[in-house]
């Protein structure tokens, strides 16, 4: 398993739980944030470079949200 930070493991363990909502294309929902964060000018060049090269491999992987 990855080690991720803490406010992602809380999220986690609230949606796993149903305390929090499950979004079911959650990869269309990662491309979308990682844009909304690469198009963000307050934050560091770094930050948004990251942003962009991740959601630009997902979005050329063979992922399917249709079904």
């Amino acid at each position: 398993m990855y080690q991720y930070s803490e406010k992602t493991r809380k999220l986690i363990s609230q949606i796993g739980s149903g305390d929090a909502a499950y979004v079911p294309k959650a990869i269309t929902c990662a491309i979308n944030t990682l844009d909304e964060i690469a198009n963000d000018a307050t934050l560091s060049e770094k930050v948004r470079e990251t942003a962009a090269f991740a959601a630009a491999n997902l979005a050329l992987s063979d992922y399917n949200d249709n079904d």
